[in-house]
């Protein structure tokens, strides 16, 4: 028994408990869990990576889900891929299957950055350096590559 009263059975399945309630809500990428659940008190006596494995093993916790759920929100809020491909790096996710994913998205990053210039600024294309730069800047700032940024404010 644990200093709580705990066993180490009961924290364990605390800990699943946890994990799941949190994977239930929107999926998570493994890095994030694994912050979620060191961040609890469950640490005692429970190995985190053998959880880990256990929710993958159940499929409750697939990070190629994950990806693609997060490319379709991330992007249907006007983020573009540069952006969304760092934000899924900071959550674990490598540099492989990022790019495998960016590529298999049915996302079209110039429509998407057209789309958000058009809904900020309107459709008036004649402006000075001054307000282009301002406006390439808002594209920057969206995540935007600036291949697509270029096409666009032209």
């Amino acid at each position: 028994m644990s200093q709580l009263g705990f066993s180490k059975k009961n924290n364990y399945t605390r800990c699943m408990n946890s994990a799941v309630y949190s994977l239930a809500m929107r999926e998570h990428s493994r890095l994030e869990i694994r912050k979620k659940l060191s961040q609890k008190d469950f640490s005692d006596g429970v190995d985190i990576e053998k959880l880990l494995n256990e929710l993958e093993e159940k499929n409750y916790l697939n990070e190629e889900r994950f990806v693609e759920s997060y490319i379709r929100y991330r992007s249907s809020r006007g983020q573009g891929n540069l952006k969304i491909s760092n934000e899924l790096r900071q959550r674990g996710i490598s540099s492989s299957v990022i790019s495998a994913f960016m590529q298999q998205s049915e996302v079209d990053w110039f429509q998407l950055a057209r789309a958000e210039y058009e809904k900020k600024f309107g459709l008036n294309r004649s402006v000075d350096y001054r307000e282009k730069s301002k406006r390439m800047r808002f594209l920057s700032s969206r995540g935007f590559d600036s291949d697509v940024i270029r096409q666009v404010v032209k």
